[in-house]
């Protein structure tokens, strides 16, 4: 039986960039899901949104419980005025959340929006909430892309997502791996910041820079990228793990972008050389990072002999995972799986998400 949805998937990301939103057509054919982006739109955070969602992790209980209902209106509020100006008929909303906490380890993670909030300011059902039923089987919660990279994206041997973190998917063994490699944009708009830009236009700054040897052998040497997969890291990683590094380091803007930018490209290559097939092998590079140019260019550089890099369309690259959080709306709509163990490291695949109707 063919079934057809009109799904809104919502994502905001560790880059902190702003809200995604995607509206498309998710239709299930036999055993294939085929989709069809209908509209985007991208919402900037407020200079005050950006700062309460970066420090969200330093709140109280109290304090972050009251950001998880506000941010979850407003979540509601955005995804009512893209509705109304498109007018778009909508058969539910899809959401990811924003991640403030990730500790699998401790069987904890935290992505606030209040899916009833959301779902009483839109005045639509609201499936949220994918991460928790995961870690709470054992998981890591993440990455959760990697069913919409099996179902929509299988024609390309990796998928690599380039956001504030870097995360990798792929099938082996006739099952589909999947983990978080390490930095992304989280570090180099960590540097910009330092000058007042949000971010690096193109690479451009990185670009012009040199290599920092002493830094990006610091940053190579990260423990996290010795552990075996299953594996994901958060925020609270790049605190501890990452700022004292690039603090430390007393040299020009330029040259820490540019040492940043060759470590996320020497840590993607090692994994995809790890784990590529002898032939023809291709990887599709979506996210913000995929709009860097020098990072892509350098990446390139490092597969030459490996894979070919694919970057698509600048509407597959930003909303890619907005689209596959709708994928997962409608795959737990239908109780079906979306949460991989094989992913994740759970003791059992999932069908994860909350439903909240609105009231």
């Amino acid at each position: 039986m063919e079934k057809k949805y009109n799904v809104i998937g919502l994502m905001s990301g560790t880059s902190l960039d702003g809200l995604d939103l995607v509206y498309c057509k998710i239709q299930q054919k036999e055993n294939t899901y085929i989709y069809e982006i209908l509209n985007t739109k991208s919402v900037d955070y407020t200079p005050q949104m950006r700062n309460s969602l970066k420090n969200a992790i330093h709140l109280s209980a109290l304090d972050l419980l009251e950001l998880n209902n506000s941010y979850g209106a407003w979540l509601g509020e955005q995804t009512k005025i893209f509705s109304t100006e498109e007018q778009l008929d909508v058969d539910f909303i899809a959401s990811h959340g924003h991640t403030t906490h990730h500790q699998p380890k401790k069987g904890i993670t935290y992505q606030i929006g209040s899916g009833q909030h959301l779902a009483n300011a839109s005045n639509h059902i609201v499936i949220n909430d994918f991460r928790t039923n995961d870690v709470a089987l054992g998981g890591q919660g993440a990455p959760l892309v990697p069913i919409g990279d099996m179902l929509f994206f299988k024609e390309y041997d990796f998928c690599l997502n380039l956001g504030g973190i870097s995360n990798i998917s792929f099938q082996k063994n006739n099952q589909r791996i999947a983990y978080d490699i390490g930095l992304a944009n989280m570090i180099l708009n960590y540097i910009t910041q330092k000058i007042g830009l949000s971010y690096d236009k193109n690479g451009d700054l990185a670009r012009s820079g040199s290599i920092n040897t002493s830094l990006l052998n610091s940053l190579n040497e990260l423990e996290f990228y010795k552990l075996p997969y299953p594996k994901s890291i958060g925020y609270e990683w790049f605190i501890k793990e990452v700022i004292p590094l690039v603090d430390k380091t007393n040299d020009s803007i330029p040259n820490l972008l540019h040492t940043s930018v060759v470590h996320i490209c020497q840590q993607i290559a090692n994994q995809v050389k790890n784990n590529a097939k002898p032939n023809d092998t291709n990887l599709l590079v979506t996210g913000g990072g995929a709009l860097n140019s020098f990072l892509v260019d350098t990446l390139k550089n490092e597969l030459k002999n490996t894979a070919t890099v694919i970057v698509p369309s600048i509407t597959v690259i930003e909303f890619k995972e907005a689209l596959i959080f709708a994928l997962m709306g409608v795959l737990r709509k239908e109780n079906t799986i979306n949460v991989l163990s094989s992913v994740t490291g759970a003791k059992k695949d999932s069908s994860s998400g909350v439903i909240f109707h609105p009231q």
